[in-house]
């Protein structure tokens, strides 16, 4: 990563790539969606001014149309009502109308429903109003006549787009409102879609496992990410090739080690039990002293001897957890004899009580790595419970949540001295010995035995033994 350069996670990534594209989308959505609203007001207002002119120019032929006055409502105004006002009336009625208002605004002739307040001037006004559900466009002005000054208005309604015109918001607006939300839904769908192969990028690099450096699948990836996942592939493969040195390495040291360890083991042995059976003399002091040099010495070479096989049992687990090695259906019961008559000598002389609670049970998965996998438990088990102590070798099925059959497990309780919990959860890691422990153990045996069950697909599950004494280690295996 460069300095100075902030980390952006793969969700923050995705989504501000989604986020981008939303937004490159949407904006010249709601353009197209507001031009086509704007023009929806500039054809109401068109229409308007449209109407306007109409109406104005009738009001002169409407004046004219008054022959003869008349003093009152009772007396009106004698009408002959030009062709091209007749016409009007006629072709728009009943959505149209006409009144001629006196001085006080009464209606002499018309429609009573005109009656309204005189304009101050003699400019013509022209205004909206509803009668009957109908919005009429109307234009009031006040001309000399036959039968005097009179106020003229005359009403027109058979514009549609005059209805909406006050109800634009609802007419105009709202439509464009719910086209707009609806092609947000479709976007944001059509958009997650399309980076949908990104997400599952993500998460298939999520899931995986610190130890799978397979290569990811390049047919399902769209072309614009394919050299992508190209490059990914390259890298694990850059890394795996690493990885396979570095454990090829290891394995190749702790089996060279492992012919002189034994051979200078062995000597070591022998001289030992040459030492402790020698009778004592008169320098049976220096003699002591050199059996004291003899026995740290047997020591170290079985401790380091130890090392070499767990390094080496490590590298192979390791190496399996790479490949993809056919499993098999092993039978956990016999495994569990096997291991049980193998360990039967060193219980007895170690004097701890080895039992074993074994029902028939079977499993997918590499006999092999199981039995590695039980000969470290069984080894750190008897190597920590203390003389007279009790080590139990347990497999069968336990019910599990969810599952109508039971699911096969093995077990090795101990009721030796038992690790709290901030041991437990350090006691995996390689390497590590828990403080003020006795014995030969180099922190490696849990630590395979963990692997081992992360090829298995499950993990290890450490709790304290019956009646809380002691150790439980138990795994659960897939039927």
């Amino acid at each position: 990563m460069e300095v100075g350069r902030p980390y952006l996670s793969p969700i923050a990534m995705a989504t501000g790539l989604k986020r981008r594209l939303l937004l490159l989308l949407f904006a010249p959505l709601f353009l197209v969606a507001g031009i086509n609203t704007w023009f929806d007001l500039r054809s109401a207002e068109n229409a308007t001014l449209q109407q306007d002119r109409l109406l104005g120019a009738l009001v002169p032929l409407l004046a004219d149309s008054v022959i003869a006055g008349g003093d009152s409502a009772l007396r009106p105004p004698i009408v002959l009502m030009a062709p091209a006002v007749d016409d009007f009336l006629n072709a728009r009625a009943p959505k149209s109308g006409y009144a001629l208002l006196d001085s006080e605004g009464l209606v002499l002739v018309g429609s009573p429903w005109l009656a309204a307040t005189l304009p101050p001037t003699r400019e013509p006004e022209f205004g909206s109003g509803e009668y009957d559900g109908t919005t009429f466009r109307i234009v009031s002005q006040r001309v000399k006549t036959s039968a005097g000054e009179l106020t003229v208005r005359l009403a027109d309604g058979s514009d549609q787009r005059q209805q909406w015109q006050h109800s634009v918001w609802v007419k105009a607006v709202l439509p464009n409102l719910l086209v707009l939300l609806a092609a947000v839904f479709a976007i944001n769908w059509a958009v997650g879609h399309a980076l949908r192969p990104l997400l599952d990028l993500k998460e298939a690099v999520e899931r995986r496992s610190p130890h799978d450096l397979s290569a990811l699948d390049t047919s399902s990836s769209p072309d614009e990410v394919l050299p992508l996942v190209q490059s990914l592939n390259r890298l694990f493969g850059l890394v795996n090739a690493q990885a396979e040195n570095q454990r090829r390495f290891v394995a190749d040291a702790a089996h060279q080690l492992r012919t002189p360890l034994a051979a200078l083991q062995a000597q070591v042995e022998a001289w030992a039990q040459n030492v402790a059976a020698a009778p004592m003399d008169s320098a049976g002091a220096a003699i002591k002293i050199r059996a004291e040099q003899i026995f740290q010495l047997r020591h170290a070479a079985r401790r380091t001897s130890q090392l070499a096989n767990q390094l080496l049992a490590l590298s192979r687990v390791d190496a399996r957890s790479q490949q993809s090695e056919p499993w098999q259906r092993v039978d956990l019961k016999h495994l569990c004899e096997v291991l049980m008559e193998n360990y039967l000598d060193t219980a007895t002389a170690r004097h701890i009580d080895l039992g074993l609670d074994a029902l028939p049970a079977h499993a997918d998965g590499l006999e092999w790595l199981l039995r590695e996998l039980l000969t470290n438990l069984l080894d750190n088990a008897l190597k920590y419970t203390p003389a007279g102590g009790h080590v139990t070798l347990r497999c069968g099925l336990r019910s599990a949540p969810g599952q109508a059959a039971g699911l096969p497990f093995l077990e090795v309780e101990d009721d030796g001295p038992g690790l709290d919990l901030l041991q437990r959860s350090r006691v995996l890691e390689r390497f590590y010995r828990v403080p003020g422990s006795a014995g030969e153990g180099n922190g490696l045996g849990l630590a395979i035995a963990d692997e081992i069950a992360r090829v298995h697909h499950t993990q290890l599950q450490l709790q304290a033994g019956a009646a809380g004494r002691g150790l439980s280690v138990s795994l659960t295996l897939q039927a």
